[in-house]
């Protein structure tokens, strides 16, 4: 199948490079690339990994039109508060009769009700599995393994950065050094107090509900509290008190509807949530028909992002 790609960084070029390592296999082909910074490509046979760009197309409509591509793959940079601009690409792929992949967390966060609706009616898949854990399978083991199962609640850890910067607290590094170690390892968002005030956890935690839970709710709408209080003499009280201090997300049914908080909480250092360390991540499932699954991803990188979409890709050409 033919793909169009939205926002060529670090994330799309490892995808990529992964599609063409399985091209013998799932033969999908790039056909064209947008980027805000380096421009437009566009090549009906195949982009290379790395594309020549041209001229920027005037609009991402433009873009769309020129591709005629079957999937577009929507990777543009994340906004919180209406999930803009990726929202209107993701309509205008839908207009056009195309698939939609994404590991933007933006559209999934504010308006996911609205453009399932959408690519329903469009008779097109809208698939997002990097948007929570990287390419960890979290919405496919919901949508494919779990029939009749209803999601009472969730609590998580899913934040990469936070998770550095409390593990160099724990060695006695201020949060400003924290922040600079997980720059370095490149987890951070372009602000990394996004990250720190709890606004990636929120997004998340948002996204799960809206897909999980049918919550219908923005990433505003989760109490929200960060790390940016928290001091190294802090950390090091809760460890020697046998705690841990981590940044936990977490949702559940009320009768007035689905709760959301992030918080930066001290739990026991047996606590399930408490076990995981650097970049890895636990999410923890509430059922009523399967109790309690926990979901697992371990130190993930681009490659584990560029996979979640790779297997998304993989899963709407077989639905197509």
């Amino acid at each position: 199948m033919r793909v169009a790609i939205l926002g060529y960084g670090r994330v799309a070029r490892a995808l990529a490079r992964l599609i063409a390592k399985q091209q013998h296999v799932y033969p999908f082909r790039i056909v064209a690339a947008h980027t805000l910074r380096h421009g437009t490509a566009y090549d009906l046979h195949g982009l290379p990994e790395e594309p020549v760009f041209g001229p920027a197309a005037a609009s991402a409509e433009e873009f769309l039109d020129r591709a005629r591509a079957e999937i577009l793959v929507e990777l543009t940079t994340m906004n919180p508060e209406d999930g803009e601009p990726a929202v209107s690409h993701i309509r205008a792929a839908f207009a056009r009769g195309m698939h939609v992949v994404t590991a933007n967390k933006g559209p999934v966060a504010c308006r996911y009700a609205e453009l399932a609706e959408e690519a329903r009616r469009a008779g097109v898949g809208f698939r997002f599995e990097s948007t929570v854990m990287d390419g960890t399978p979290v919405f496919s083991l919901a949508r494919q393994c779990l029939p009749g199962v209803r999601v009472q609640g969730f609590a998580g850890v899913l934040n990469s950065t936070t998770q550095v910067i409390l593990d160099a607290m724990r060695r006695g590094a201020s949060l400003e050094e924290g922040i600079e170690e997980a720059r370095r390892m490149g987890v951070t968002e372009a602000d990394p107090w996004f990250d720190i005030d709890g606004w990636d956890s929120a997004c998340k935690a948002a996204a799960l509900a809206n897909v999980l839970m049918d919550a219908r709710t923005t990433p505003a709408a989760v109490n929200r509290r960060g790390i940016g209080r928290l001091t190294p003499e802090k950390v090091a009280e809760a460890e020697r008190a046998g705690k841990r201090i981590v940044m936990v997300s977490r949702g559940k049914r009320t009768p007035q509807g689905v709760s959301l908080r992030v918080r930066a909480e001290v739990l026991d250092h047996a606590d399930l949530l408490a076990q995981v360390s650097g970049t890895s991540n636990v999410l923890l499932l509430h059922t009523d028909l399967m109790g309690d699954l926990a979901v697992f991803s371990f130190q993930p990188g681009l490659e584990q992002t560029a996979y979640g979409v790779f297997a998304d890709l993989v899963d709407v050409a077989r639905n197509a």
